[in-house]
């Protein structure tokens, strides 16, 4: 008798999978246990595709380790791997132990979404909700999630693929056993889980709206990628960036070990001193003319300082608009452009105050005009070189927020010693 209630539930899993998960989504999670023993990996497997991602989990832990293991090996792999991390830590590295090399190497990859993808971003719906469901019957799946301000339901179709959503407020004024696929409004966008944090930024401007759905190759719903969560990653990775652009590790914190940030400053430090001799050696080309007249030497700083400030302030501009995708690399003459119209500006108004200063300190006309002229050129070369350093960087493939603080400082010290001593040289008569 027992061996044919085996042979029955076998056979209504695999010939009605869909109204077995819908049937198992109904039971309490007391009664899952011991409830699909001797039913085979493969039919299981079957029928978990259809439950939603929460039920599928606490199915899939109700069962034994050679069954875990047979559907691991017949899941299809997105399955597979919502399955694994539903596991607790221990468990699934038994798992992962007990499967071929093969499979074992095809999961621990599909578990690692790139850095700033929807897969990093998502949170997983609180459970799955679906066309044929009463009004009722949702709302009473979301008051058992506890789910908080939610403006709209994404609703999945029988086989777990997105169909829609639906507003909470058409719910609440609809009958309680009026369906959800009648009260279904279009998408307004979906991404893959594997869409980069650009796609999702772009979607969520374009559509106006607080979440986006995010869905599988299938078109299965997988998650939802909230703006909150989305402000809070590019808020994450901002700050780390600071840290990069003077040379401190992104993963050093305030009270990290000592020696730890000495090794992830120190190569760094190095870098920049090679590039302060970079510098000195354009002052040493002027060594001469600096001895001939020593108010060079004290004003130099100036005009470094000065231009390195304005080169910062592209910079800052520029890589938020990489990082925020208000921009590409493909906007570098409109970046470019209004940098130089900047820097003239800035270096006309910077010229007149500096040399009114420096007139009257030190009398001489011909000084005054010196660092007007240079400060109107390094100003100009800043711009240039703030729009200019982290688009190429980005171009070539490279993070700007590591090099782009040290080139930006080589190339504003050097065009302002250039920009001074090089205009003082030519109006040397006039010193």
């Amino acid at each position: 008798m027992t061996a044919l209630a085996g042979s029955l539930k076998e056979a209504y899993l695999a010939e009605r999978p869909i109204d077995a998960a819908r049937l198992i989504e109904s039971l309490k999670s007391g009664q899952l246990p011991g409830l699909f023993d001797g039913v085979q990996p493969a039919t299981l497997a079957t029928c978990l595709d259809y439950l939603s991602t929460g039920h599928a989990a606490a199915v899939f832990r109700s069962l034994d380790a050679n069954q875990q293991s047979g559907v691991l090996r017949e899941a299809p792999p997105r399955l597979a791997v919502a399955l694994l991390d539903a596991m607790p830590g221990e468990d699934r590295d038994v798992l992962l132990a007990s499967l071929p090399r093969a499979i074992r190497s095809d999961l621990l990859r599909l578990q690692q979404f790139d850095e700033g993808s929807a897969g990093r971003l998502l949170d997983r719906p609180y459970d799955t909700i679906r066309t044929d469901m009463t009004v009722a019957e949702a709302l009473d799946t979301l008051r058992r999630s506890k789910a908080k301000r939610t403006r709209s339901v994404y609703v999945a179709d029988r086989v777990n693929k997105l169909a829609g959503k639906v507003d909470m407020q058409s719910m609440a004024m609809a009958d309680a056993d009026t369906k959800l696929g009648d009260l279904l409004e279009p998408l307004e966008g979906s991404v893959s889980v594997t869409s980069p944090r650009k796609e999702v930024v772009e979607q969520l401007e374009r559509y106006r709206v607080d979440s986006l759905p995010v869905v599988d190759v299938e078109g299965r719903l997988l998650g939802i990628v909230r703006y909150q969560r989305l402000f809070e990653a590019i808020e994450s990775v901002a700050m780390a960036d600071m840290q990069k652009m003077v040379g401190a590790s992104e993963d050093e914190r305030a009270l990290s070990n000592a020696m730890f940030s000495v090794r992830k400053r120190l190569p760094w430090l190095h870098i920049n001193l090679l590039t302060a001799f970079l510098a000195a050696a354009v002052v040493g080309v002027f060594e001469s003319l600096i001895a001939q007249f020593t108010a060079l030497a004290v004003l130099l700083p100036v005009v470094a300082g000065q231009s390195g400030n304005a080169g910062s302030q592209a910079l800052a501009v520029t890589m938020r608009g990489l990082a925020l995708r208000e921009i590409g690399t493909r906007e570098w003459r409109p970046v470019l452009s209004k940098e130089i119209r900047v820097g003239i500006v800035d270096g006309l108004a910077l010229a007149l105050t500096c040399g009114a200063a420096v007139w009257l300190w030190s009398q001489s006309v011909g000084l005054a005009l010196v660092i007007g002229v240079a400060m109107i050129m390094s100003m100009v070369a800043a711009g240039i070189s703030g729009a200019l350093v982290p688009i190429v960087l980005t171009r070539l493939g490279q993070d700007p927020a590591t090099a782009a603080s040290i080139i930006l400082t080589t190339v504003t010290d050097v065009a302002g010693f250039v920009s001074f001593l090089g205009t003082a040289t030519l109006l040397s008569f006039m010193l």
